[in-house]
């Protein structure tokens, strides 16, 4: 009977923590720097790099979802970001997928990013699976990753399945979502009434883990890209007014014009912050699920009131 092992790379992050608990298979092998402490599963200790030995780590295995990356930062420091993110996220998982491959490993799933895309959708229409322009290194780093992948699939015939995620939220997460959500819980007016005009895609981890799941074994996953989201775009203000909702607090947002967020982003330095906060970034998963006959089993406000369980 072939085996039905699985490993899985970042296993302490917000996808793949959630993703491990999801999992009903009892032959998980965890590969990453450090043991999650009460684990059951079989912990394999490795960087990723690209010359680390991961064959103790893939015997048996016949699916390796791979979660783990260097992610995106807003203020990187690095001397070479483009190297250090490519040193991670493209020739590590390239090392880690080509010794899967002279494994014997079936299938490998890569979590990619909505970044290989692009940054914006304002004034276009949404992202679909066949585009490629990342702006930023961590895009870049992935976007290559993709490529020698699908390359490295038709040498070898393993199984290639990339999914690009937007941003993803729900229990646990941190940055950017968590802290609007504790502002609106607290309760502060917040000026954002005026950027109904926009659409920002969004998907919880908990649809994005069942699309995972879906594609370990999906005959059709195979050698594919899939966008993913929760197929309900928000603009900025309903996004506030949603997170209002499910925490039970009124929406205090105040109408400030866009144009007045534009000039503070240009005076302040905080271009990209603003252009994320007014602009528009669109995916169509029209792909995904037709493919994989798959609908997201998540609404959009399900995810929020797991979401409000921040702490």
């Amino acid at each position: 009977m072939p085996s039905k092992k699985i490993l899985l790379t970042g296993a302490s992050g917000f996808v793949g923590g959630h993703l491990l608990s999801k999992l009903n298979s009892n032959e998980i092998i965890i590969l990453g720097r450090k043991a999650l402490v009460g684990s059951p599963y079989d912990f394999f200790k490795s960087e990723l790099s690209f010359d680390a030995d991961y064959t103790g780590a893939l015997r048996e295995v016949s699916c390796v979802i791979h979660c783990a990356a260097r992610v995106h930062v807003m203020d990187d420091n690095s001397a070479n970001p483009i190297e250090e993110f490519r040193a991670v996220n493209t020739k590590g998982t390239l090392n880690l997928a080509s010794q899967a491959a002279k494994a014997g490993v079936k299938r490998f799933i890569f979590i990619s990013t909505i970044k290989v895309n692009g940054e914006s959708t304002t004034g276009r229409k949404p992202f679909n699976e066949q585009e490629c322009a990342p702006e930023d290194p961590y895009g870049t780093s992935k976007a290559e990753a993709e490529q020698q992948l699908l390359a490295l699939g038709q040498q070898t015939g393993m199984e290639i399945v990339i999914i690009r995620p937007p941003l993803v939220y729900g229990e646990g997460v941190k940055a950017n979502f968590a802290s609007l959500m504790r502002l609106v819980n607290k309760g502060f007016p917040l000026p954002f009434r005026s950027i109904n005009n926009n659409k920002r895609s969004l998907v919880s981890v908990y649809n994005l883990v069942d699309l995972i799941k879906v594609c370990i074994e999906h005959p059709n996953a195979a050698n594919q890209v899939f966008l993913v989201s929760d197929d309900h775009d928000l603009s900025t203000a309903e996004m506030v007014q949603l997170m209002a909702k499910v925490q039970g607090k009124s929406n205090l947002t105040l109408p400030i014009p866009t144009t007045l967020f534009s000039l503070a982003g240009k005076v302040l330095g905080k271009k990209q912050i603003v252009d994320r906060l007014i602009g528009s970034l669109q995916v169509d998963i029209t792909h995904t699920k037709k493919t994989l006959n798959w609908v997201p089993p998540y609404s959009v406000e399900n995810g929020f009131k797991l979401s409000a369980k921040i702490k």
